[in-house]
């Protein structure tokens, strides 16, 4: 029907029409709004989610977020990539994909007793503390023998044999070495053969204890962490350490991740699998290694070479990671065609220029 200017009016079909349209389209917009918000919540449940590892371990604050970085940008490079993964390219969702495994790689130390996580030596602190004070209490016996043979020997008017007193010096100062031998073996530094025999003879040493009993300096249990040949774990301390891989992947695995982000597991699973199949957890053999899981091993070791934050360990020079890494290629651990784009795409300069 016309309206008095000529103009067709608008129907009542017209109209429910316009808001069945409405309707339909604040429905939309809700719905993009939920979405948002979705969004927004996990990204923030991802980034508590870190904290909380970081939170356990603050000498490796940054290292999720670091490794994070370092994966996606060798993944949005992978375009370069020549041989076997030519073609390979990681879309949007895959990319996003393999930053939340980054991210959330580590987590499973939250199932790591926190005394062996952080464990900066071979010797836990009241470990040392409880060497200390047996050596201390050896010195002072040493000296009190001395003391008292020459109240012994003033009292019946003789002296005291002769180079007596050398002799008990000579003592006290070997204490001394040994002491500071024990401190230098509780760095996590590599121990040379010879220091394992020197250990032993130290641990032959004997003082006595509050009852009065002849107990050795180092018992054996402190003896084997001293005797560690490398770095500060012993093996099941370092079993302990390894465990976090499957914790990490027993979290993720609760998670009820969308058709997008359902790889996420199984990525963050496999970062510290190696080619040659000696990583761990499963030993994985190369075949058997997810492209993304291998982009996260070179970042995760270049990275935890290059920190500057770890008690335990001084940074390694960008050089001598690349050379580690080199290495690492040369023993088929890691992949060859993924770090020659790492390495000529200079990824490790996104590390300057994003901020956490």
């Amino acid at each position: 029907a016309l309206n008095k200017t000529g103009d067709r009016d608008f129907t009542d079909e017209d109209r429910e029409l316009l808001m069945a349209l409405g309707g339909q389209a604040a429905v939309s917009v809700d719905n993009a709004l939920l979405h948002q918000d979705i969004e927004r919540l996990f990204e923030g449940f991802i980034r508590a989610s870190v904290y909380a590892i970081e939170a356990r371990d603050p000498t490796t604050s940054g290292h999720s977020e670091r490794v994070a970085v370092l994966t996606v940008s060798l993944a949005e490079t992978l375009p370069r990539v020549k041989g076997p993964l030519a073609g390979h390219v990681l879309s949007a969702h895959e990319v996003r994909e393999l930053r939340y495994a980054a991210l959330l790689h580590d987590f499973g130390k939250v199932g790591v007793r926190e005394h062996v996580l952080t464990k900066a030596n071979k010797l836990y602190p009241g470990e040392l503390s409880v060497i200390e004070t047996r050596f201390r209490a050896l010195y002072a016996q040493k000296e009190n023998n001395y003391l008292r043979a020459l109240t012994e020997s003033l009292r019946h008017g003789g002296e005291l044999p002769s180079g007596f007193q050398d002799s008990m010096t000579l003592e006290l100062g070997e204490l001394e070495e040994f002491l500071e031998f024990i401190r230098q073996c509780n760095r996590p530094t590599v121990l040379d053969s010879s220091g394992f025999e020197r250990l032993r003879e130290i641990s032959c040493l004997q003082y006595l204890d509050a009852r009065g009993e002849k107990s050795p300096l180092l018992n054996e249990v402190e003896l084997a962490r001293l005797s560690i040949p490398r770095g500060s774990l012993d093996q099941s301390e370092r079993e302990e350490i390894e465990s976090h891989v499957t914790h990490t992947f027993r979290f993720l695995s609760q998670i009820p991740w969308t058709r997008d982000l359902r790889h996420v597991p199984d990525i963050a699973y496999a970062h510290h699998e190696k080619l040659d199949g000696a990583g761990y957890p499963r030993q994985l053999q190369a075949d058997q290694i997810p492209v993304p899981s291998r982009m996260m091993t070179i970042a995760d070791i270049y990275d935890a070479l290059t920190a500057s934050d770890r008690p335990y360990k001084r940074a390694v020079p960008h050089e001598k990671a690349l050379a580690i890494l080199e290495d690492e290629c040369r023993q088929r651990k890691v992949d060859r065609s993924l770090l020659d784009v790492f390495i000529d795409a200079k990824v490790h300069e996104r590390l300057l220029t994003t901020k956490p």
